[in-house]
C-alpha cells in the first residue's frame, strides 16, 4: 500500500466498510447536469453534476406530485449553495440538505468520487438503464365496456367529451359552468357514454415543452409569483379535464353486483369539475390583474400521465389523481401561501384560499367513492389503495404532511403513512 497516498487508501478503507456504498461509474460517464439512475425499489435518484465538477445525489420524483427532477435545471440560491428545480412547479430543492423553500424536503444521498470514479451511498442496486419491473398483482381492474355506444347529444358524457375536446380555456370554463348549472336543475338527466380522447385539446398559441425545458426567475419578484400562478393555473386547467374524463372514461363501469355507479357518483364529480373551472378562472384574473395573461409563459403536459395511466382502472385513477396527487396539493398549501403573503400579494392569498377549501371536498370525494367501491366489491380499502399506489405512483409518499387538511378530508394517518419510505 505504500505506492498510494494515504488519504486514498483511507477513502477506499471506508468505502469497502460501509457496504451500501456503489460505484455508479466514471466522472467521464457523467457529463450531463442530470443523470438519472434507476433503482430496484422503484425509488430512483438523480446525479447532479455542477460546473465546478461537484457531485450530488437526490430522489428523481419531486415530493409534491412527482415531478421529473433529472429534468430540472440547477439554480444558485444566493447563498452560495445550489438547488435543483422540479420542471413542473419550480420547487426548489438544496443539493445539500433536500430543503426546499416551500416546506418540503427530499432524500439526498452522500457521494463521494475516488480515482475518478463517482459512489453513491444508497442501499439499493444502482443502473444507468431501467430495471425490469416484477409482475404486480392486479386488485380487480373495474374495465368500463370497450364498445361505447354513440353519445345522445344531451347527455352529461356528450358534453364531457366536448369540454375535454375544446382547447380554449376560457370556452373549457365557461361550457363546465353551463353544464354543472344544467345538471343540478335536473336539464340533463341521462349520463349515457362516450369514448373520451386520449389527451385533452389545448390551443395552438399555447407553448407546450417538454418539463425540463421550461425557465423560471429568481425568488421574491413579480416574476416570479406571476410564473407560479402560470403555473398554478395549468394544474386547473388539467384538472377540469381529469373531472370530465372520469366521468365520460368511467360512465359504463358495473361492480361484481352487476350495479352501475350510482347517480351521485357523477354529480360529485360534475361539482369538482365546475370547481376546477372555478379555480382556471380566478388564476387567470389575478395573473391579468398583475400585467400578465395565461400563455404568456410555456406549459407542460406531464400533469396527464397519470390519467393516461390510470385510464383503464377507476380505482387506481380515484387512488392517484384524487387521494394522491390532490392530497398532496393540500400538503404544499401552507408554504405557497406564505410565500405570497411575505410579499403583500394578499389578493393571490385570497385566491389560494378558495382553492384550498375547495381542494379538501376534492380529496374527500376521491376517498368517499374508492371506499364506495371498495366495500361493494368486498375489498380491504387500505391494502388496496396502499398496493395500487405502489403500483402506479413512482416512488414513495414523502412528509411533510399536512395532517389537519388531510383529516379534515377524512384522510387519517393509515392511509398515508404507510407509504412514507422506511428510515
Amino acid at each position: 500500500m505504500d505506492c498510494f497516498e494515504e488519504d486514498l487508501v483511507n477513502a477506499l478503507r471506508e468505502i469497502v466498510k460501509g457496504s451500501n456504498w456503489q460505484c455508479v461509474g466514471t466522472t467521464c460517464n457523467f457529463k450531463s447536469q442530470c443523470t438519472k439512475l434507476y433503482s430496484e425499489d422503484g425509488e430512483h435518484i438523480v446525479l447532479v453534476h455542477a460546473e465546478n465538477d461537484g457531485y450530488w445525489a437526490m430522489d428523481s420524483s419531486c415530493p409534491h406530485e412527482g415531478g421529473p427532477l433529472d429534468l430540472g435545471d440547477i439554480e444558485d440560491l444566493g447563498n452560495g449553495k445550489l438547488a435543483l428545480i422540479c420542471p413542473w412547479h419550480h420547487f426548489d430543492f438544496c443539493l445539500e440538505t433536500g430543503e426546499s423553500s416551500t416546506g418540503l424536503k427530499n432524500q439526498v444521498y452522500e457521494v463521494r468520487v475516488v480515482q475518478g470514479k463517482i459512489y453513491i451511498n444508497t442501499q439499493n442496486a444502482l443502473s444507468l438503464c431501467p430495471i425490469p419491473e416484477k409482475d404486480t398483482v392486479s386488485f380487480g381492474r373495474l374495465l368500463p365496456d370497450n364498445a361505447k355506444s354513440t353519445p345522445s347529444e344531451d347527455s352529461l358524457c356528450f358534453w364531457a367529451t366536448k369540454i375535454l375536446l375544446t382547447p380554449d380555456p376560457n370556452e373549457k370554463v365557461a361550457l363546465t359552468q353551463e353544464v354543472l348549472q344544467r345538471w343540478n336543475s335536473g336539464k340533463i338527466t341521462d349520463v349515457g357514454q362516450a369514448m373520451p380522447p386520449a389527451q385533452p385539446s389545448r390551443k395552438d398559441s399555447l407553448t407546450v415543452l417538454e418539463p425540463g425545458k421550461i425557465k423560471r426567475g429568481k425568488g421574491g419578484t413579480l416574476a416570479s409569483r406571476i410564473a407560479l400562478l402560470h403555473s398554478l393555473a395549468n394544474i386547473e386547467q388539467w384538472a377540469i379535464d381529469l373531472s370530465w374524463d372520469i366521468i365520460a372514461r368511467f360512465s359504463s363501469v358495473t361492480l361484481s353486483s352487476g350495479e352501475p355507479l350510482p347517480r351521485q357518483f357523477f354529480s360529485d364529480f360534475v361539482k369538482v369539475a365546475g370547481d376546477e373551472a372555478k379555480h382556471y378562472h380566478l388564476l387567470e384574473k389575478r395573473i391579468t390583474e398583475l400585467g400578465s395573461f395565461f400563455g404568456s409563459l410555456p406549459v407542460h403536459n406531464g400533469l396527464w400521465q397519470s390519467a393516461t395511466d390510470t385510464s383503464h382502472d377507476l380505482l387506481a385513477r380515484l387512488a392517484i389523481v384524487h387521494m394522491v396527487h390532490e392530497a398532496r396539493g393540500l400538503d404544499v398549501h401552507p408554504q405557497t401561501l406564505s410565500r405570497f403573503a411575505a410579499q403583500g400579494d394578499a389578493s393571490s392569498v385570497q385566491v389560494l384560499e378558495v382553492i384550498y377549501s375547495d381542494e379538501i371536498t376534492h380529496v374527500a370525494a376521491g376517498l368517499k367513492w374508492f371506499t364506495y367501491i371498495c366495500s361493494k366489491e368486498a375489498r380491504d380499502c387500505l391494502s388496496t389503495f396502499h398496493e395500487l399506489v405502489k403500483q402506479h405512483f413512482k416512488g414513495y409518499l414523502k412528509p411533510p404532511f399536512n395532517t389537519e387538511g388531510r383529516r379534515t378530508a377524512g384522510m387519517t394517518e393509515e392511509w398515508y403513512v404507510p407509504l412514507v419510505k422506511p428510515s
